[in-house]
């Protein structure tokens, strides 16, 4: 049994938990990392990264069958999809490769087992050699979480898909079935849809993709029927019956149960965090509804151990717990600038066709919340870039304080939306009122644009709608 001791312990390492190890590196400190399957964790191998590869290729795939609009010509067009596939898992490796050389360079020791806490300052690794030990007065868990199963509807990787059989599919559905609305499913559900598979999405709550902007959701509803998807809101999927080759989904809706027969489904109803076998309870640790509840520094409330990332709850967002990394590397060494993270300024995108993306309140939110409001829009249909890129459909909505001017919320649908949210983020970051933003000179003709058009609607003085 082999024992070695650091200034500071992670173990998992996905984006919060390689971020800390290297942030911590950078401080002086001596780091190890425990990772029981992947360097760059599920985000980067199983999640964030491959999926975007995929949707880029049905992306292209959509624009080569416009080529007409565009004044060209591209005929047969088609698609492989074991070269899709294997593009994206090309990519993955490409980085998690690159996530080895990160650690080699900052100089931080990395374990690959399980691992396990025994005692506090003691984290225990079932490696392939034995069990080492590794002690530390400070001691990170970033083991994030992976997909919930609800009874009835588990995965079994041939009828019925979890995230990592979409990513991996060994053959293309033909009618596909995706349970649950969020970035997931409805990015998986973009996916296969783009390529010709008959999809349906069935989502429990009154709207899809819940969590954003009521108007914005029912924007991206409008265009996710155009393209040919079935959209079942207030649904639920009672049970899955599996036969050869097809499932039949008892679909209640309404007060009356339908049976529709696909021959795939997507689960896709959220996640749970991964704290089992880690010995959390004896040490004191309080878990709720499978996730480790901490303060706003990631402090679980036992001397010297902390938890970031998905495993301590929402936003399950890869630059949220990367950025909690930072700070509890910070922290442990001993940073007196340290701030918190704060959720409602930190950016959610979805990366279906079109485009989600969101920060801060919503305008039902901001309501709630006692706010007197004033609420921009602007359409993409009035900005010369989106019409020049073949990209008219789409619409950025912000929501002001209307006393103080403060940037509640800024929501938006369309081409790159994913990009353009960051400068609302910044905007939010730096206490940035409307004043500010009708005062700054926005480039054209681009995309940002519309930005500024959507401050300014918001006071009664859009310029080009």
């Amino acid at each position: 049994m082999a024992e070695t001791s650091f200034d500071m312990v992670v173990v998992g390492a996905g984006p919060g938990g390689y971020v800390a190890a290297i942030r911590a590196a950078q401080l002086g400190l001596k780091v190890a990392i425990v990772e029981r399957e992947h360097m760059g964790g599920i985000c980067l191998n199983w999640g964030c990264i491959p999926t975007k590869a995929m949707l880029r290729s049905s992306e292209v795939f959509h624009l080569m069958h416009r080529a007409k609009e565009f004044g060209l010509k591209a005929d047969g067009v088609g698609y492989d999809l074991d070269a899709v596939v294997a593009r994206s898992r090309a990519i993955a490796k490409q980085l998690n490769s690159g996530v080895s050389h990160l650690m080699k360079k900052n100089k931080v020791t990395v374990v690959m087992g399980e691992a396990s806490l025994p005692a506090k300052g003691t984290v225990a690794v079932k490696t392939d050699k034995g069990t080492e030990t590794l002690r530390a007065p400070h001691v990170v868990l970033a083991t994030g979480a992976r997909a919930r199963e609800l009874p009835g509807l588990e995965a079994d990787g041939d009828l019925v898909w979890t995230y990592k059989h979409a990513l991996t599919p060994k053959r293309m559905p033909k009618k596909l079935l995706v349970i649950g609305s969020g970035a997931i499913g409805i990015e998986f559900a973009s996916f296969y849809n783009t390529l010709g598979t008959e999809t349906t999405v069935v989502e429990v709550m009154d709207r899809i993709l819940p969590v954003e902007d009521a108007e914005i959701s029912g924007f991206a509803k409008k265009q996710f029927e155009k393209q040919g998807m079935t959209i079942r809101e207030k649904a639920m999927v009672k049970s899955l019956e599996r036969g050869k080759g097809t499932v039949t989904a008892q679909i209640e809706q309404g007060g009356k149960t339908t049976a529709e027969t696909f021959d795939t489904v997507i689960s896709a109803v959220g996640i749970v965090g991964n704290t089992e076998k880690l010995g959390l309870e004896a040490l004191g640790v309080r878990v709720e509804k499978t996730h480790v509840v901490t303060d706003a520094y990631c402090r679980t409330g036992v001397e010297g151990l902390y938890a970031i990332g998905d495993l301590a709850g929402a936003p399950w967002l890869a630059h949220k717990a990367s950025h909690e990394g930072v700070m509890v590397a910070e922290l442990i060494a001993g940073r007196n600038d340290v701030h918190p993270v704060t959720p409602d300024s930190i950016a959610g995108c979805t990366y279906c066709q079109p485009q989600i993306a969101s920060v801060g309140m919503t305008e039902a939110q901001a309501k709630e919340a006692g706010h007197k409001i004033k609420v921009g829009r602007f359409p993409f249909i009035g900005n010369g870039k989106a019409i020049a890129l073949g990209e008219p459909e789409g619409m950025i909505k912000t929501v002001f304080d209307a006393g103080t001017g403060e940037l509640l919320g800024a929501h938006m649908v369309g081409a790159e939306v994913t990009e353009l949210i960051q400068g609302y983020v910044v905007g939010r970051q730096l206490e940035t009122t409307e004043e500010d933003l009708m005062n700054t000179v926005f480039p054209h003709p681009t995309l940002s644009e519309m930005m500024h058009e959507s401050v300014l609607d918001a006071y009664g003085r859009a310029l080009h709608f």
